[in-house]
């Protein structure tokens, strides 16, 4: 069975960062879950944040929930991309307000940039 990309996927330095420092199974599980999103419908992988234009790419592993923060770009007719933002190792039952607000910090500086 031949699979489907739906988008693209942009990993910012923030993100190869976050992951260069976790161990590398957590790592791994990681990029497959992302590379997965793009191919299959599951809120268990890639959902939209109440709320927000942010979206996050979810994984657990070995009971510890890993987020990485992400917005679409569609300005560009060729390609849909996901642009990564950040990781982060998510301690409470929400995701916090602090995260949220880098993300969407980072997606503006992102759109700006675009523009000039």
């Amino acid at each position: 069975m031949e699979r489907f990309t739906r988008f693209n996927v942009v990993l910012s330095e923030e993100v190869y960062a976050f992951l260069n420092g976790l161990k590398p199974a957590v790592k791994n599980k990681i990029i497959s879950n992302i590379r997965m999103a793009t191919q299959v419908l599951d809120p268990k992988l890639f959902k939209k944040l109440d709320r927000s234009e942010i979206w996050e790419f979810r994984t657990l592993y070995e009971g510890i929930h890993y987020r990485i923060l992400a917005f679409w770009d569609k300005t560009d007719t060729s390609a849909t991309l996901v642009f990564t933002t950040h990781g982060f190792v998510k301690k409470t039952s929400k995701i916090p307000r602090k995260e949220i607000e880098r993300a969407q910090r980072i997606m503006s500086q992102y759109f700006q940039s675009k523009k000039g």
